[in-house]
């Protein structure tokens, strides 16, 4: 006959029965502040206080759960911020929206997975698939601002260059940017 579990042996039941989401999310937050390396199922579940088991009830591997993590962050990063910019605003607005989110937020992660890009092929492909997709949203939104859509591409390109670049500018005067510069610079690349 099975006895009940005590208070303290429910917490530990449950604690290793962490969600998938769970899992995705502490991974993000590892590879932000570690990097690609950190990302091992040992560490990872040290870090959540769980079990390794509590990892692979979600996850085949540690390639599985790498390739989730990436989803997520596509997901999250890109997919998502064009879906609420798509239904919030329209016309112009919504590019000055998008670089007012792109250059206020934190790029740790985007660095991270960019770092972890260069050293794995499979990581750079689906990170080149984001950048085409990010660049293709903002060639739309430019011609949605009025710019002719053969000028539309190397606009794009050049924002997103900016973009990417921001995140390497070390010397904290270099690399903000205020609300009335971002609207001024929209209109600069949708003249």
């Amino acid at each position: 006959m099975n006895e009940p579990l005590t208070g303290d042996q429910t917490k530990d039941a449950t604690k290793d029965r962490l969600t998938r989401a769970a899992w995705l999310d502490h991974g993000l937050r590892t590879l932000s502040r570690h990097g690609a390396n950190a990302l091992k199922v040992g560490s990872l579940a040290s870090g959540l206080n769980v079990s390794r088991g509590s990892f692979y009830w979600h996850f085949n591997d540690i390639d599985d759960f790498r390739v989730q993590l990436l989803q997520v962050w596509q997901e999250r990063a890109t997919d998502q911020v064009i879906r609420d910019i798509d239904s919030a605003l329209v016309g112009p607005a919504r590019l000055t929206r998008l670089m007012t989110l792109a250059f206020h937020e934190d790029r740790s992660l985007d660095r991270a997975i960019r770092s972890w890009a260069s050293a794995a092929a499979d990581v750079a492909q689906i990170v080149a698939s984001v950048d085409a997709k990010r660049i293709a949203y903002l060639a739309k939104l430019l011609v949605e601002s009025g710019v002719e859509a053969k000028r539309t591409l190397p606009r794009a390109e050049f924002l997103y260059w900016a973009y990417i670049g921001q995140s390497a500018v070390m010397d904290p005067r270099h690399c903000a940017i205020t609300e009335r510069d971002i609207d001024d610079l929209s209109g600069l690349f949708t003249r």
